[in-house]
C-alpha cells in the first residue's frame, strides 16, 4: 500500500476519531487522522476533561467559605489563579499522552494540517493528498457565536478558554463576566467564575433556563446560583456590544425592558456548531442540513457509501447527542461497519443516553421528560420527590435538589429519571442500566440499595407510587 493510501482516512482526531482508528487497528487496517488543532480533539484538550478540573478546584474554594457543618468554621482559603490553570495544563498534557499519543504506531498515523475533499475518495492536508478506501468525517463541533452587533469587534472568550497550549486560554481571572446563554457550559463556568471571586451575569434567551429538561430543573437551578450571587436574566437576549475602555459595555433587553452592563470579558456560550463548513463535502458529494449536520443511516453512513461520520457532526441524527462517550461509542462502530459485510453492520442505538451538568449539586438526566411521556401518547405516572426526603443528603446537610422519576402507567416501566443533587452523575448510571433493560417501578423497589446512598433516591421515587415517601422506615421500607 502507498504511503499516502490508507483503508481508513479519518477527518478529525477527538474521542471519535481515536475509536474508530482502534477498531480499524482491530480489524487489521490501516488508517490516518488529520487533525487541524491539537490531538486529541476537544475532550481532552478544552472540553471535559480542563473544565471538571477547574470546577473541583473552585468547589473546594466554595466549601471552605460555606461549611455545611455547624462546628465547622468558614475561612477564606487564597489561591493563584494562573498556578490552578498550570497544573490543569499538566493534567490535560498527561492524560493526552496516555489516552491519546502513546496509542500511535505504524497501524494509526497523524496528519497536522487542515483537511479538505478533493474527491469522494482524497483529502487534500494543507496540499498533502492522501486517499481512502473509507473515510470518516469525525471533525466534531466548535462554539456557535450568535449574530450580535459589535461582537466581532470586541475580544470575547468561549469554552475555548479552557485549552492548554493555545492562544485562546484564559490565565487570569476576570473581575465581571457576561455568559451570553443558559445551557450546561454556561452555568458550569458561571458557578465556577462566581466561585473564584468574579461577578456573574447570565442572559438566557428562554424563559427559564433549560428549558427542554423537565420543568423543574430551570427553576431549581436558578434558585441554586441566585444563591451563590451569580445574576441570572432569563427571557433576554444582548443587543450589541462595544468596547469602551477596558470594559465592555452591553445592552440588554428583557421583556422590553433594556439594560446596560458593564463587564470586563463576556463568554459566549450558545451551543455548538458542527465542523463541516470549511472540509469542502460538496467535493465528496456528502450532504449536510441546515443546521451544519450530515446526515446519517442507523449503520452511521452518509449518502456516499463509503463515507461514514460520527460524533458531533452528526448533530441529532438517528437520535444522537453531542456528547463525548456517544461519539466514542460510535467511532468504533462507523469503522466496524466501514469494513464488514453489509448484513453483518452493527446498528447504533441511542434509545438511552445518560447526561450530567457538573454544577453543584449536578444535574443528571435519562430517558424521556414527562411530556415527552405524553407527547408519545402514553399513560404517564410521574412523581417529584425533594432530596430532603434522602437520608443520605440529610447525613451529609447537603438536601438541596430532587429526582423525578416517569414511568409508564399502565406497565410501570421506568421511562426517565432526572436528578438534581450530590453524586447525581453518579446515580443516574443505575437508572441508565434500568433504562436499558426496561426495568419497572418494582425492578428499582426490590433493589437492595446500601444505606445511607444517593442511589437510594430511585427506590425512594419509585416507591412514591404506594406510600408516602415523607414515612418511610430506614432504608427506604
Amino acid at each position: 500500500m502507498p504511503q499516502d493510501h490508507f483503508d481508513l482516512v479519518i477527518l478529525g482526531s477527538g474521542s471519535t476519531a481515536f475509536a474508530a482508528a482502534l477498531r480499524a487497528r482491530e480489524l487489521g487496517k490501516r488508517s490516518v487522522m488529520i487533525e487541524e488543532r491539537i490531538v486529541g480533539g476537544t475532550c481532552v484538550n478544552r472540553g471535559c476533561l480542563p473544565s471538571k478540573n477547574l470546577i473541583e478546584a473552585a468547589r473546594i474554594l466554595h466549601e471552605a467559605r460555606h461549611p455545611r457543618f455547624p462546628g465547622l468554621q468558614p475561612t477564606t482559603m487564597a489561591f493563584d489563579f494562573k498556578a490552578l490553570i498550570a497544573q490543569k495544563d499538566d493534567v490535560v498534557h498527561a492524560y493526552r499522552k496516555k489516552k491519546y499519543t502513546s496509542l500511535l504506531d505504524n497501524s494509526i498515523q497523524i496528519e497536522q494540517g487542515h483537511a479538505q475533499f478533493l474527491d469522494p475518495h482524497t483529502v487534500s492536508v494543507d496540499g498533502k493528498i492522501l486517499t481512502g478506501e473509507k473515510i470518516l468525517i469525525a471533525t466534531g463541533s466548535r462554539p456557535h457565536v450568535p449574530a450580535i452587533q459589535g461582537l466581532q469587534e470586541i475580544p470575547y472568550l468561549t469554552s475555548d478558554l479552557l485549552t492548554a497550549d493555545e492562544a485562546q486560554e484564559l490565565t487570569q481571572c476576570p473581575r465581571s463576566l457576561l455568559i451570553i446563554g443558559g445551557g450546561y457550559i454556561a452555568v458550569e463556568l458561571g458557578q465556577m467564575f462566581r466561585r473564584f471571586g468574579a461577578d456573574v451575569t447570565l442572559v438566557e434567551r428562554s424563559a427559564q433556563l433549560f428549558p427542554r429538561y423537565e420543568p423543574e430543573v430551570g427553576p431549581t437551578i436558578s434558585a441554586l446560583l441566585q444563591a451563590e450571587g451569580v445574576r441570572i436574566l432569563t427571557g433576554a437576549t444582548v443587543e450589541s456590544v462595544v468596547q469602551d475602555s477596558e470594559e465592555v459595555v452591553a445592552q440588554i433587553v428583557q421583556r422590553g425592558q433594556k439594560i446596560s452592563l458593564h463587564v470586563e470579558k463576556i463568554l459566549v456560550a450558545t451551543g455548538r456548531t458542527p465542523n463541516t463548513d470549511s472540509i469542502a463535502l460538496e467535493k465528496a458529494g456528502v450532504m449536510k442540513n441546515e443546521y451544519g449536520a450530515i446526515p446519517v443511516d442507523e449503520y452511521l453512513c452518509t449518502n456516499v457509501s463509503h463515507i461514514y461520520a460520527a460524533g458531533d457532526v452528526i448533530g441529532n441524527a438517528v437520535g444522537s447527542q453531542m456528547a463525548t462517550p456517544v461519539g466514542s461509542q460510535d467511532g468504533g462502530k462507523a469503522a466496524y461497519n466501514a469494513f464488514a459485510d453489509p448484513d453483518k453492520r452493527v446498528a447504533v442505538n441511542h434509545r438511552v443516553i445518560p447526561r450530567a451538568v457538573f454544577i453543584d449539586p449536578p444535574l443528571a438526566s435519562v430517558g424521556m421528560t414527562e411530556a415527552e411521556v405524553q407527547a408519545a401518547g402514553r399513560r404517564c405516572w410521574c412523581t417529584v420527590v425533594p432530596m430532603e426526603l434522602v437520608p443520605r443528603a440529610g447525613a451529609i446537610r447537603n438536601p438541596k435538589g430532587f429526582i423525578k422519576m416517569v414511568a409508564d402507567w399502565d406497565t410501570g416501566e421506568v421511562l426517565g429519571v432526572t436528578m438534581i443533587g450530590p453524586s447525581a452523575e453518579e446515580v443516574i448510571h443505575e437508572a441508565a442500566m434500568g433504562l436499558r433493560f426496561h426495568a419497572t417501578l418494582h425492578d428499582f423497589i426490590d433493589m437492595l440499595h446500601v444505606y445511607p446512598t444517593m442511589a437510594e433516591a430511585l427506590k425512594i421515587a419509585a416507591i412514591a407510587r404506594y406510600k408516602d415517601p415523607a414515612k418511610l422506615s430506614c432504608c427506604a421500607e
